[in-house]
């Protein structure tokens, strides 16, 4: 097998492959272009995107070239793959902020040269589409019968599938077919939910050019409990740390399970295969190591060493009693308010450390609720400046989650 395709392997990535034999081979003749598209449908990329660049990173390190294809275009009417209801229709103007800001986050990680990484969108070649045309020279390719053989057509007739979402399938084949001619594309790579669209796209250039393409999925990552990966109490971990604090991000994987440290290292890291099977065979307080090695290594890839420095650094100071406590998840309130005095259980869900009072009420129950590292006993007790330790209030929910609470100055 290339050699590309079996670090790949190795690293948990492939799900499905078109024709793997035929994919290595050509793979082994010599660089290849390849592409992943995305779609800006929402204002951040999360960690579950991030798995076909990860991909991409390790492809363009062996030599190929690869094409993140910004749906611009296909924004407009929401991919119906993986989801039980239509997507709600966002604005043009919206979804073009969302395009800039995903070519913004991802350029951090894939830093694209034009060369061997590059951008496009597909509202270039979709918006000005004559659709009497486009029935007729793309539309004349596709069957219904077998559309609908796949599961994300399949799914959704039983909820309901709108016609826009009907032809979403055509969309995304003819992106791969454009990619061919424009780029000399020959392989399309992505999630497990795209492979009907991606088999789509494979017949469509068979069919129009003559041509053989590939495609390959990877597997849907979730935890070793079946949750899927990346989901926290506040929602999914964003990158974008006005939404995702570097330090939130951080402890996700530096908390994730003992089993999952092995699996997450190979995906998410590019440490040396070997390194990561040693890291994830460790037991203990070695293992909890291993686990910020992991955290680190993440952090830093999509953020920075620096922010991933910080971040551990405020980790160590809430869980170990060392590092930098500034780091922290931090709020300010109004010095009046704390002379005043302010309900811990506001303060807690202020802090972000529980969605509602109801939730603080049920953390202080059941004795999961500290205050610079003294449990709250009493629901009703009120927090004031003479409770503040080296200039602020150390809030702890359950284990894992600490926030820092200082008067604003």
């Amino acid at each position: 097998m290339n050699k590309a395709l079996e670090i790949l392997k190795e690293r948990g990535f492939v799900q499905e492959c078109s024709d793997l034999e035929g994919l290595s081979k050509l793979m082994d003749e010599g660089p290849i272009t390849f592409y992943i598209g995305t779609d800006p449908t929402g204002p951040s990329l999360h960690i579950g995107h991030m798995v076909p660049f990860f991909a991409m990173r390790h492809l363009r390190d062996a030599g190929h070239r690869g094409i993140a294809l910004l749906g611009g275009g296909t924004a407009r009417i929401g991919d119906p793959s993986g989801k039980t209801e239509m997507r709600k229709l966002i604005s043009y103007e919206e979804i073009d902020a969302n395009t800039e800001r995903f070519i913004d986050q991802l350029d951090r990680f894939i830093h694209f040269d034009g060369v061997h990484a590059l951008t496009a969108n597909n509202k270039d070649w979709l918006s000005n589409l004559n659709y009497i045309e486009f029935l007729r020279e793309i539309g004349r390719h596709f069957s219904v019968n077998r559309m609908l053989s796949f599961e994300s057509y399949r799914m959704r007739l039983e909820t309901g599938l709108s016609f826009i979402e009907f032809n979403y399938q055509l969309l995304q084949s003819y992106d791969y077919l454009q990619l061919y001619k424009l780029h000399g594309c020959r392989l399309q790579i992505g999630g497990d939910d795209q492979w009907g669209n991606i088999v789509a796209g494979i017949e469509l250039i068979r069919r129009v050019e003559g041509a053989e393409c590939y495609g390959l999925t990877f597997p849907l990552v979730t935890t070793s409990d079946g949750k899927k990966m990346g989901k926290t109490e506040k929602g999914a971990l964003f990158l974008d740390p006005e939404i995702t604090s570097p330090y939130e991000f951080f402890q996700y994987f530096r908390n994730v399970s003992d089993s999952d440290v092995e699996r997450f290292l190979l995906m998410f890291t590019f440490l040396p295969i070997d390194e990561c099977r040693y890291l994830g065979s460790l037991k203990d307080k070695a293992l909890n190591e291993a686990k910020e090695r992991l955290a680190w290594e993440v952090t830093s890839l999509i953020h920075s060493k620096e922010e991933a420095n910080k971040a551990m650094s405020a980790a160590r100071a809430a869980f170990r009693g060392e590092g930098d406590a500034s780091q922290l998840p931090t709020i300010e309130v109004e010095t009046s308010r704390l002379d005043s005095g302010i309900g811990v259980l506001d303060l807690f869900v202020e802090a972000g450390l529980a969605p509602s009072k109801s939730e603080a009420r049920r953390l202080v129950k059941q004795s999961g609720a500290s205050v610079n590292g003294r449990k709250i006993e009493n629901e009703m007790q009120i927090l004031m400046s003479s409770d503040l330790e080296d200039g602020a209030l150390m809030l702890r929910a359950g284990k894992k989650r600490v926030a820092r609470v200082v008067p604003k100055s």
